[in-house]
């Protein structure tokens, strides 16, 4: 009996082993594990992070190592400790983070950083041409440093995400910062931003189209404001009222119909960007004496140069002064102002590609698959890729597309 039972159970193996079977998944093998170093940020009122403890934690567990310097994220209300939770091993001077192979930053780094960097390093931060010095991109060139500008990053689609990103944050936060100049808490002239029954509203007048004006002119008239946009393409002003859903007062930039709009606004909102150089100034200073006492402008262009003729930089400490008896707010860098959210909205861009850059096997491999990444690059090795940069600082270039497969 025993005998034919253990014939029974071969019989039944062998028909088992005749049936399809399930596929086993495979994992994926890592090609290459990263080392990433976030340092604190040490240019004057900088806030924001790069990396989140959530894309810490994320990195860590597809295999790469993190290292932060402690502090890193405080100013954007993140702690050591929510770092560390997630992983990321935390050192106490930026030394030891300047060791990593890629240095995660948000403002360019500074010679003293730069002292601090290894041959060969991957950097990933703002480029910032309007403060650009021609030691620091010697300094980087001396080390062989793949120096990558965030700004100039595009998607798949064309856009710029981290453009795209800070200026949605900066358009809306400019009509909330218009807000406080208004009411009496900032010595303003007590009126509310938007509308009320039986009350006139607030007359918002906001220079450019592109994002931060869209975002702007969202948010004004969701307080029920009144809102004026002028641009001088007419392509980005019917793109803008689509894109609303509302049909607004539009205007291209006439010094005539700007000069009459302004003499009855309450709120100016300057969004006005360049591609290159500096933003056209088309505000004079007649038009901003022609205003209503106790109006308020905020400059979101001032990091471009400004374009009232009265604008002069501020900072997030000092961010206000009085001409003519217009209040104007002229601080760069407003997305700095709402730290946290705006540490996301660069994290969220650039986690992906650190995995991206992880997954290809290394950096060389990614900037040849990613088309939009490569577009961002001004340094390879030791050769500038960058035409403007090569003009502004003297220095003959190479185009990245050609240096790319000769490395590879």
């Amino acid at each position: 009996m025993a005998e034919d039972s253990k014939k029974g159970f071969a019989e039944l193996a062998k028909q088992a082993s005749l049936m399809p079977q399930e596929a086993m998944l495979e994992i994926k093998k890592r090609d290459k594990q990263l080392h990433i170093g976030i340092p604190k940020e040490t240019s004057f009122q900088e806030n924001r992070v790069a990396v989140t403890p959530q894309a810490a934690g994320l990195l860590v567990n597809n295999g790469h190592m993190v290292t932060i310097e402690s502090g890193a994220g405080k100013n954007a209300n993140f702690t050591d400790n929510d770092y560390s939770e997630k992983g990321a091993q935390i050192v106490y001077g930026p030394e030891d983070v300047f060791k990593a192979d890629i240095i995660m930053k948000v403002e360019p780094p500074s010679l003293e950083e730069i002292k601090m960097m290894q041959v060969e390093q991957t950097l990933i931060s703002a480029l910032q041409l309007s403060t650009l010095k021609k030691e620091q991109i010697e300094a980087l060139l001396a080390k062989k440093v793949t120096a990558i500008a965030y700004e100039y990053i595009k998607d798949d689609d064309g856009t710029f995400p981290v453009i795209r990103s800070m200026s949605e944050i900066a358009g809306g936060t400019a009509i909330l910062i218009a807000a406080e100049y208004l009411s009496n808490e900032n010595q303003g002239k007590g009126q509310l931003m938007g509308g009320v029954s039986g009350i006139p509203p607030t007359d918002v007048v906001i220079l450019g189209a592109g994002t931060v004006g869209e975002f702007a002119t969202r948010a004004a008239l969701g307080l029920g404001a009144n809102v004026k946009v002028f641009d001088t393409n007419i392509y980005k002003l019917r793109r803008l009222q689509n894109d609303i859903n509302e049909r607004i007062f539009t205007s291209v930039m006439y010094p005539a119909i700007i000069e009459k709009a302004l003499k009855t606004a309450d709120v100016v909102i300057g969004a006005i960007h360049a591609e290159l150089g500096r933003s056209p100034c088309v505000v004079t200073e007649a038009m901003v004496q022609n205003m209503k006492a106790g109006s308020v402008i905020i400059d979101v262009s001032v990091d471009q140069g400004g374009c009232f003729e009265t604008s002069k930089v501020t900072t997030h400490t000092n961010p206000v002064f009085k001409l003519h008896d217009v209040i104007h707010y002229c601080v760069p860098n407003i997305a700095s102002r709402v730290s946290r959210t705006a540490s996301y909205g660069l994290s969220n861009i650039f986690t992906p590609i650190l995995l991206d850059i992880g997954e290809s096997g290394g950096i060389k491999n990614m900037l040849w698959e990613k088309a939009g990444v490569r577009h961002g690059v001004y340094l390879y090795k030791s050769n500038l890729t960058n035409k403007y940069i090569s003009e502004i600082c003297d220095m003959a270039y190479k185009e990245i597309d050609l240096l790319i497969p000769a490395h590879m």
